[in-house]
């Protein structure tokens, strides 16, 4: 009997047991079924796009940035092939090993790079280092077995052609920050893509930088590509035809550079056409090399240009801000006769020096130059004349006909950065300084110095508008904008800013005075002077700090190179129909006859060498 009870009660166990049993093969296979619908229906897309992308990836075909070139057609800047060195961090086994066996033969930056992987997806690729050397390519390929996911693709890399030849005016390319990024036009621009950072490679940006394309590839399980599947191929940018003649720049930046044997010269010239504003050259000193930038600049280079007291990054053309010295007395000129203060022959006595009350003002000459008319004083560069005529016209006066020529705005060049100078005047000293206008000041703003402010760019400008007959024109550098094709996207004329509406007797009065400087026997720019072309211009000699006992020391030999004058140059020519304007600041270069005006000259030779000037017909 009770056998037959424990026969019972362990059939009921079992069948209890069984009954687990099922209810777990049943919740298991209920488990299983919905991770598979799990995996097939809700997430099967988004798998298979993973696994398409370990199988098949999308590779970015670098776009061909468009060229520059001058108004002649020679190219400045191009693109080269270049060795890049990349890696893809999903198909890297052992990354930091690997990192650390490349950084034994290649310089990297590995804490930029490991910032890049972290921010990118896995299976994209990542630039360790651009334009790479035979050598470093060697190595990387002959360890590829002990190097996973770094590979080696070539891709087009900016070259500028002549190094450093006009560099503030093409610019540099950098990598694209991460603030850009979040700006929607930037959108297209991918974590290490470069961009143009500054000059014209800036401005025209998304003119130049042209479309990227892309490939299918299909890869292995190790990530080398076995084959392209499709492509689609990039679209060149569009190219720049500058203004510049390359032959003219060269010629002037041999000139300047001859001059930095002795010393390191500062400063900066500019050459431009007085009938459309169109610049044939302009050059800033010292200078840098923009290749330095293409393939990415390393930290210690970058800081050593930044750091530089000699700024060779900055454009002295537009951004140098200097005292016009006496090239600013042809404003003064201007004023005094357009208020009908004096009569062009009329004279004024100098005797060496300028009393106002207690003070006492020197002409550079100590001795004077005696009883002197407009034109003498212009040839000669009285200062006395001029400290006369400025005490009489009062600053707001000489304001007033600065800024018709142009002076104390920016002259909107296609450049950034550019600065306006500075046109003092009452008003502007009291919004400024808080204080009042004193008379002595007139007397310094009356030949250039105190408070006044320009750029080279605008002093040619001012010479220009002089030589054109009064219009006052923006100066610009590029011509046009064609595609890939040669065909023109845009095109860019002169553009005329404002008419001075010069009477013709003052212009007269001072175009001549300003061929007297060049041609005449006591004209202080005789060493612009050309055999067969009629020079006209201007020299000034820009005071950089005022120092006792100025009168007894040689200025060239003992006083302190920092103190130096800033040497000055404007000229136009050829005197009769005048055809291209020149200005040439050299900092602490003395005076300007001596050291700027012969730069002038050589650059006026070798513009004309190309452009011969066209005969003037005199009718009888």
């Amino acid at each position: 009997m009770s056998f037959f009870r424990y026969s019972a009660e362990s059939s009921e166990s079992i069948r209890k047991k069984i009954k687990i049993y099922v209810i777990l093969v049943v919740i298991t296979f209920v488990g299983l079924w919905m991770r598979v619908w799990y995996l097939q229906i809700l997430k099967g897309e988004d798998f298979m796009g993973r696994s398409e992308e370990n199988r098949i990836r999308k590779a970015s075909l670098p776009a061909y940035r468009g060229t520059i070139k001058d108004r002649n057609g020679e190219t400045l800047v191009n693109i080269r092939p270049s060795f890049n060195l990349y890696v893809t961090p999903e198909d890297a086994k052992d990354l930091s090993n690997s990192l650390a066996l490349l950084s034994e033969k290649i310089e990297i930056d590995d804490e930029k790079l490991r910032a890049d992987i972290r921010q990118s997806r896995s299976f994209k690729n990542v630039l360790i280092k651009r334009d790479v050397g035979r050598k470093e390519v060697a190595y990387v390929e002959e360890n590829k077995m002990q190097l996973p996911g770094i590979h080696i693709k070539v891709e087009p890399l900016r070259s500028y052609v002549h190094n450093d030849l006009a560099a503030h005016i093409l610019g540099y390319l950098g990598e694209v920050s991460k603030e850009k990024l979040k700006i929607p036009a930037y959108s297209k621009y991918k974590l290490g893509d470069m961009m143009g950072k500054n000059g014209l490679e800036n401005i025209y940006e998304f003119n130049l930088k042209g479309e990227k394309g892309f490939k299918e590839i299909e890869v292995d399980v190790s990530g080398r590509e076995l084959k392209t599947l499709r492509k689609f191929p990039p679209e060149s940018g569009d190219s720049l035809v500058l203004t510049l003649d390359v032959r003219v720049q060269k010629k002037l930046e041999e000139w300047v550079n001859e001059l930095s044997k002795e010393n390191p010269v500062e400063g900066s010239v500019v050459v431009m056409k007085v009938q459309t504003g169109e610049i044939i050259a302009m050059v800033s000193k010292p200078s840098f090399d923009p290749n330095l930038f293409a393939a990415g600049i390393s930290r210690k280079k970058w800081n050593s240009l930044l750091l530089d007291s000699k700024h060779p990054l900055q454009n002295r053309a537009i951004d140098g801000q200097y005292p016009p010295g006496s090239t600013y007395k042809l404003v003064t000129a201007y004023a005094a006769l357009a208020e009908h203060l004096i009569e062009p022959e009329s004279t004024i006595f100098c005797p060496g020096h300028f009393r106002l009350g207690r003070g006492r003002y020197r002409c550079w000459k100590k001795s004077g130059h005696g009883a002197v008319n407009l034109h003498d004083a212009l040839v000669q560069s009285c200062d006395v004349y001029f400290y006369t005529l400025g005490y009489r016209l009062g600053v707001d006066n000489l304001a007033k006909y600065a800024k018709k020529l142009g002076l104390g705005a920016r002259t909107g060049v296609m450049l950034k950065g550019e600065k306006p100078g500075l046109v003092p005047s009452t008003q502007w000293k009291k919004k400024a300084r808080n204080k009042a206008w004193l008379p002595g000041e007139t007397i310094s703003a009356s030949i250039g110095q105190g408070y006044n402010l320009v750029t080279p760019l605008q002093s040619a400008s001012m010479v220009s508008t002089i030589a054109n007959g009064g219009l006052l024109l923006r100066p610009y550098l590029v011509k046009r904008i064609e595609d890939s094709e040669g065909k023109v996207v845009k095109e860019f004329f002169p553009e005329i800013v404002r008419n001075v509406e010069f009477d013709p007797e003052i212009l007269s009065h001072l175009k001549e005075g300003l061929r007297g400087v060049v041609n005449e026997p006591r004209g202080t720019g005789s060493r612009a002077r050309m055999k067969n072309i009629v020079v006209s211009g201007k020299t000034g000699t820009a005071q950089v700090v005022r120092m006792k006992g100025a009168d007894k020391i040689d200025p060239d030999s003992e006083t302190p190179y920092l103190f130096r004058d800033h040497a000055w140059f404007v000229a136009f020519a050829p005197y009769e129909k005048p055809e291209v304007a020149v200005a040439v600041i050299i900092e602490h270069g003395g005076h300007g006859g001596a050291t700027a005006a012969p730069i002038a000259r050589k650059v006026l030779e070798s513009y004309f060498t190309h452009y011969p000037p066209a005969k003037v017909v005199e009718s009888n």
